[in-house]
């Protein structure tokens, strides 16, 4: 079995390394490695406590607020006596195996106070990560105020040298990689926004040494979370490196009600000798397998069109059914009309929150164009802003205090919209309502879900004070609930999670939605580095690219339609531009690389994938896909700038059989995997906006 105690310490035993933890006389629970694989005796010859002046009580597996603790806590809550902070000792313990996974469950007790922490560690069979968080329990007769409660904490072992790796950016730029080293102090990534965000992702990799791809030790961690969130990277000065992550303690607090428990979102880890890409592997069949809802999990991504950039809020049955027919005539398989479908929408200012069609712009409803894109052989999606209401709108006219809002405060705007309070049971059954309604009317399968602005105001005035700052862990809890309702209801319908872009990546919201928009921005070239940060930690199966006009509305940068679409091929394909605008010969060139993307999806949105070229590190972009069985492989290489006299590319595969002989198209050239691996391929990429894709098949 792969955890095992002995004498009050657990070892947990994974593939590629080992977790151990225990029990010291005190009945503290101490954390002994993570790490590469070792014997119980290489552990245990670890336990050592360590003291020093001033340092404090370090080394806490689940650290509390209190006594001479003075790191980032896992947990720091007030008592109804005015007492803070908690000690918590072991009590018991329970192993188990349920559907793959092995759990270890470990209680700890206050011996002052009727409260239990349990928790939670369960290893996931066959991919290799610890999942981890945490239950709170009040067991007394009075409330518990919880003033910060992560998920888990992770302690590296001790050593200088360590590099953090994130993801940050902005709108338009999201996913971007950062690089920096771990030095003494503390660094906080996070979101404050009341979602994910596209400034962060709670995502990180710690590697010893410099970052490589494919050979260095990787410690790594993803928060589960749609919400505020926080992952404290903390360094002292010898050498100690812990890094703690959960639902952020910004404006936060719960109260904890005689007899109530309190559940963290889940934080998976993990630990390999690969690299980063082994880690990434390792996250995205995780994915794949365990987290994406199970209804679509076996079946490709269809391509789809969205008629946003075409026809922005001047849509009407008329233009968006002649989009349809040139859609699919080359091919499509999923027909998305984007905003302004609703209500008095007609620009950003008025509408949302009305989820009933425009009879201005649909007469009839929404029926005769849903029946007009199944005659064309396509499926149907509609997008919806659930969570955001205008003031210009007559839910918003009803219900004015369904709203975030302070008291004798202005109700801060942006995109002239203002958040829903979800807290409010009211204001979810009103939407879960309205959005089966919708579903139950009309033939739709398929439904993108934005969120176009983050949090301001986020006060309940109805509420009790003592749960006013609850609102921001119960609107993402509402948002899972409506979801899940939605998808129990309506089990055909797949959905795709969108905030603005990637504002709301995240393996939370994975576990509720099919695929995610990555962002805004579809300009080719910037796509380059956004999917590459995408793909660090999240699978290519739900990174939706599109290919859209040229110039770039977003940047003015003219790229061929090749190069768009070997881009945008690198994950779940879209078209989102005006179809109505363009000439024939692009029209036919976009057939054939539909046709092609669909002959070789499966390797992509299902494959292993492998980074051979960053566009941080070079001027060429190789991105590799192999099949599970290593009989296939596809590889797409992008060239934006080509120099004089510069040398063409060579690409070394990685990844196959190296005993197998493989066609390599369009090369026309068979090869060994073993040769492919070695010495790899030179491409003739020439000029500017060269690229090629590389389908190899064994045999």
């Amino acid at each position: 079995m792969p955890i095992v105690e002995r004498d009050g310490t657990w070892w947990i035993a994974g593939q590629r390394f080992c977790y151990a933890l225990r029990r010291d006389e005190e009945g503290q629970l101490r954390h002994l490695h993570f790490g590469s694989l070792l014997t119980d005796a290489d552990v245990l010859g670890r336990a050592a406590k360590f003291t020093g002046p001033f340092m404090g009580n370090l080394g806490l597996e689940y650290p509390a607020w209190g006594g001479l603790y003075f790191e980032e806590p896992c947990l720091k809550l007030s008592f109804a006596d005015g007492s803070r902070g908690a000690l918590l000792e072991y009590s018991s313990h329970r192993i188990w195996e349920e559907e793959g996974v092995s759990w270890l469950e470990i209680t700890l007790r206050d011996p002052a106070y009727p409260l239990l922490v349990r928790l939670a560690y369960g290893l996931h069979e066959g991919y290799d990560l610890l999942e981890r968080y945490a239950e709170v329990v009040n067991e007394s007769g009075e409330p518990v105020q919880l003033e910060e409660v992560l998920s888990a904490a992770w302690h590296l072992p001790p050593g200088g040298g360590y590099t953090l790796v994130h993801l940050a950016g902005r709108w338009g730029a999201e996913t971007q990689v950062i690089e920096e080293p771990v030095t003494p102090g503390k660094k906080v990534l996070e979101s404050r926004r009341g979602h994910t965000s596209h400034f962060a992702n709670p995502w990180y990799a710690i590697t010893r040494g410099k970052p490589l791809e494919e050979s260095c030790e990787v410690w790594f961690g993803a928060v589960a979370w749609s919400g505020n969130w926080k992952l404290a990277v903390e360094a002292d000065t010898t050498g100690r490196v812990q890094v703690s992550g959960g639902i952020n303690d910004f404006d936060f607090a719960w109260r904890l009600g005689p007899g109530e428990s309190f559940r963290t979102p889940s934080f998976f880890g993990g630990f390999t000798s690969g690299g980063l890409g082994d880690a990434s592997r390792v996250l995205h069949r995780f994915e794949r397998e365990r987290v994406l809802p199970r209804e679509f999990a076996s079946q490709p991504r269809p391509v789809l069109y969205n008629s946003w950039e075409a026809t922005g809020f001047d849509i009407n049955e008329e233009n968006q059914s002649r989009l349809a027919e040139i859609a699919a005539s080359l091919g499509v398989e999923l027909f998305v009309v984007d905003d302004g479908w609703f209500g008095a929408r007609d620009s950003d200012r008025a509408g949302l929150g009305d989820w009933t069609p425009s009879p201005k712009k649909f007469p009839q409803g929404l029926g005769p164009l849903i029946q007009r894109v199944k005659d064309l052989g396509m499926a149907f999606g509609l997008w919806v802003e659930p969570e955001m209401v205008n003031p210009d709108s007559d839910l918003y006219r009803a219900h004015p205090d369904w709203v975030y809002h302070f008291p004798k405060r202005p109700r801060t705007e942006s995109r002239n919209q203002l958040v829903l309070n979800l807290a409010r049971p009211e204001v979810e059954e009103h939407i879960t309502s309205v959005l089966d309604k919708l579903l139950s009317e009309y033939d739709i399968d398929f439904i993108k879900w934005d969120m176009n602005r983050p949090f301001s105001e986020p006060g309940w005035p109805d509420a009790p004070p003592e749960r006013q700052r609850e609102v921001w862990v119960r609107h993402v809890q509402a948002v899972y609930r409506i979801l899940r309702t939605l998808r129990e209801r309506h089990p055909r319908v797949a959905f795709e999670s969108c905030s603005g872009g990637g504002g709301r990546v995240d393996l939370g919201i994975m576990a509720l939605t099919d695929q995610v928009w990555t962002s805004d921005n579809t300009d080719a070239y910037d796509r380059l580095w956004i999917q590459e940060g995408y793909s660090m930690a999240y699978c290519a199966r739900t990174m939706m690219c599109w290919v859209t006009d040229s110039p770039s509305h977003f940047s003015n940068r003219a790229v061929p339609l090749r190069f768009r679409f070997h881009c945008a091929m690198m994950g779940g394909l879209g078209i989102g531009g005006n179809l109505l605008k363009w000439s024939e010969p692009e029209l036919e060139e976009a057939r054939r690389l539909v046709a092609r993307y669909k002959e070789i999806r499966h390797i992509v949105q299902f494959g292993d994938q492998y980074r051979l070229s960053s566009p941080r590190k070079g001027d060429v972009t190789a991105v590799q896909y192999v099949s599970p069985e290593r009989g296939e492989s596809v590889c797409f290489v992008l060239r934006p700038v080509h120099r004089l006299m510069d040398p063409m590319p060579r690409v070394r595969l990685l990844g196959l059989d190296p005993d197998a002989t493989y066609q390599v198209e369009p090369l026309g050239v068979k090869l060994r995997g073993d040769v492919l691996m070695a010495h790899g391929l030179e491409l003739p990429l020439w000029g500017d906006w060269a690229s090629e894709l590389l389908w190899l098949r064994r045999g």
